[in-house]
């Protein structure tokens, strides 16, 4: 099994690519280049361990989605209706942005099964289905780096622990007759989708779920998708819309609640010596420098963690 280096965790970034949403967009676009600053100003992650990441290959792009889609997307033809689901409107930059969203989370996934541990400020896109995109998701990057790992013989097994407040659902879908890869979504019943897909684990929690609870179930079904999975190596799907904050959430952890999460999960994981690629998923809080915290304290976790 991979074991940790003497080395800082890498943090792989794509807010280079940048995209400037319209006026009131929903969608806190500026949270990742907040987060990446606030790594270093707390000294969570170096400037020397910062990379900024490539636009992912087309070819490992089609691995996964379907080429009519892809295209449509790359050149700007993509239906009114599909867009309208995406929720971000076209753009070459949303298209350079995209692309180096999956490129940022390939990087992290390289790095762990180096290093034992790294992560992607970016990605987490797991409403993307083969042949659409849903809910500011439109390639799915877990996806992407699953089959790629899987494809080149890297490892046999995948785990895609999902704890972000949404169901994983275009993850679901990609992988349903795939056990390769094991699907474990833990999220708020009632919450996006209205359509929940079949993960291979599903923990649906109702509104207004807090820490006690949350923790109680997560520690439940990383236990049992550790048993099912039997896997290689994990990505961590982290999003931190579980916060009482989050304007998207309707569960209701603390700060406090989110860093032990995070505690759990991945020392439990690389406690079992397996490598682990994070990526940020959703984080909606209202102000936005609540998610850029919790963020931050997924970080913290993954730095001590790489540390020892």
């Amino acid at each position: 099994m991979v074991g940790p280096r003497s080395r800082a965790i890498r943090v792989f970034y794509c807010d280079h690519f940048e995209v400037v949403l319209p006026p009131k967009h929903r969608f806190p676009m500026h949270k990742y280049a907040l987060l990446r600053e606030r790594l270093v100003a707390d000294g969570i992650v170096s400037t020397a361990d910062l990379v900024p990441a490539r636009a992912a290959p087309l070819e490992e792009i089609h691995a996964v989605h379907d080429a009519a889609y892809v295209e449509s997307f790359l050149d700007g033809t993509l239906d009114r209706r599909v867009v309208q689901r995406i929720g971000f409107p076209w753009s070459e930059a949303m298209v350079l942005r995209s692309l180096g969203s999956v490129g940022s989370t390939l990087g992290a996934v390289d790095a762990a099964m180096e290093d034992g541990i790294a992560g992607s400020l970016a990605g987490g896109t797991h409403h993307a289905y083969r042949d659409f995109g849903s809910g500011y998701c439109i390639f799915n990057d877990l996806a992407v780096a699953a089959r790629r790992l899987l494809d080149r013989g890297a490892v046999e097994r995948v785990l895609v622990f999902d704890v972000d407040v949404h169901q994983g659902d275009g993850t679901a879908a990609i992988f349903e007759d795939d056990p390769r890869v094991f699907t474990c979504s833990i999220h708020g019943s009632k919450n996006f989708p209205s359509r929940k897909m079949t993960s291979d684990l599903d923990v649906p929690l109702p509104d207004a779920t807090g820490d006690e609870e949350y923790l109680a179930a997560m520690s439940a079904a990383l236990e049992e998708s550790l048993e099912r999975a039997r896997p290689d190596v994990v990505l961590y799907q982290g999003g931190v819309d579980v916060l009482a904050e989050d304007r998207l959430g309707r569960l209701s952890l603390t700060r406090e609640g989110v860093l032990e999460r995070d505690r759990t999960a991945l020392g439990r994981f690389r406690g079992e010596g397996l490598p682990v690629a994070l990526t940020l998923g959703g984080g909606y809080a209202d102000p936005i420098e609540a998610s850029v915290e919790a963020y931050a304290g997924t970080y913290r976790v993954a730095a001590e963690l790489s540390a020892r």
